[in-house]
Formats: structure tokens, sequence, C-alpha cells
């Protein structure tokens, strides 16, 4: 069973890595585990002209290792073998493609906790992930 499992280094993501660690104990055949992190697009405009590619190349690599940190830790921990990926744009978009491309059997994701008008906007990313996704996803609460 292939698993992707989004983590931006909060809780709920350490609970969606803790399901598939416990998961994987009763699964037949070696469970295969994708982790992705999806950093937000930070220049735009005139920002590329003061900041280097290279520059925000760095930033999205050092801020996804730091969120994905947990996650491999509790992997490592756990003596199961994954692959990690940073990824850069709209987290729900990047999810489903990554998905996509890697032939994800399932998605496991935490809810979460998106309040007031950004969640009426945008929507939580998980439900999006629902809607876009062309595999089965677990929400955890």
């Amino acid at each position: 069973m292939k698993f992707l499992i989004p983590v931006d280094g909060s809780e709920g993501a350490n609970r969606a890595v803790d399901y598939v660690i416990n998961s994987a104990t009763w699964l037949r055949a070696p469970a295969q585990i994708y982790l992705l992190n999806v950093q937000w697009k930070l220049a735009m405009g005139n920002v590329k002209l003061f900041i280097s590619q290279a520059t925000m190349d760095d930033y999205y690599r050092e801020q996804g290792l730091a969120q994905l940190a947990a996650a491999r830790a509790k992997l490592d921990a756990a003596q199961l073998a994954y692959e990690y990926h940073i990824s850069v744009g709209a987290p729900a978009a990047a999810i489903v493609q990554y998905a996509d491309a890697h032939k994800i059997e399932q998605i496991v994701l935490c809810k979460q906790g998106q309040t007031g008008l950004q969640s009426m906007l945008l929507g939580s990313v998980a439900s999006q992930v629902v809607q876009l996704a062309n595999c089965p996803v677990w929400v955890l609460p």
C-alpha cells in the first residue's frame, strides 16, 4: 500500500504519521510511505528583484526540512522506509498532483483548525484534498 502523508510540522501531521505506522504493522506487504511538505510560494511581482531564486529555494528547503523533522524521526524510530519531498505552491493542489504522479493508494492527513473568514473563503486543505483526490483520503480528527 502506498501512503502519502502531507506534513506541515503540526501535531495533526504527527497523528497522521502515527496512524500510518500503526497501519503498517497489519499490512501483508511492506508499506510505501511518502511524506510531502508544501511551502507556500513567497515571491510574487517585484520581490524577485530583491531576493534571488537560490535564496528562496534555500528558504523553502530549510523550512520544509524543519517541518518534516518530527515525522521523519517517528518513521526512523519505527524502522519504516519512506521518501520525502518538499514542494512549493498551493497545498491541496500540490498534494493531489504528487499523489497522482506517484500512484498513491491512500492519502492520510489531519483536518486543520482553520476557523472564521479564512475557512469560509479558502476551505480547509483537507476538504480540498478530499474533493480533488483520485484516491481514498483518510482524514483524522
